[in-house]
C-alpha cells in the first residue's frame, strides 16, 4: 500500500489549496478514503471521508462548507479542495485507507496558513 500526498504549501488566510493523494497497492476503487490532519502538539483530526464510489461524503465540523473531498477512481487519486483557509487549518494533512482493520497513510503534506 502506498499513499502519496501532495499540494500543500503556504497560503494566506482566506486563500485556497487543493491537496491530492495518489494511491497504489490496493483496490482503490473499492476503498473508502479519508483525509486527516494533525496540527503541532495536537491529536489527529478527521477532516473528510468519501465512499468508494464517491457517492457519500462526510466532513469534520470545523471544515464543513469550506472543504470538498472528491476522488477519481480512474486515476487512483483522492482530492481535498480547501477554501476560506484560516490559521487553525495549519497542519500536516494525511490521506488514509483502512484495509482489513489496519490503517495506512502517507508521509503527509504540510499546509501552513499565515499572513
Amino acid at each position: 500500500v502506498q499513499l502519496v500526498e501532495s499540494g500543500g504549501g503556504l497560503v494566506q488566510p482566506g486563500g485556497s489549496l487543493t491537496l491530492s493523494c495518489a494511491a497504489s497497492g490496493f483496490a482503490f476503487s473499492r476503498s473508502p478514503m479519508t483525509w486527516y490532519r494533525q496540527a503541532e502538539g495536537k491529536g489527529r483530526e478527521l477532516v473528510a471521508a468519501i465512499a468508494s464510489d464517491g457517492d457519500r461524503t462526510h466532513y469534520g465540523d470545523s471544515v464543513k462548507g469550506r472543504f470538498t473531498i472528491s476522488r477519481d477512481n480512474a486515476k487512483n487519486t483522492v482530492y481535498l479542495q480547501m477554501r476560506s483557509l484560516n490559521v487553525e487549518d495549519t497542519a500536516v494533512y494525511y490521506c488514509d485507507v483502512r484495509l482489513s482493520d489496519v490503517n495506512y497513510w502517507g508521509q503527509g503534506t504540510q499546509v501552513t496558513v499565515s499572513s
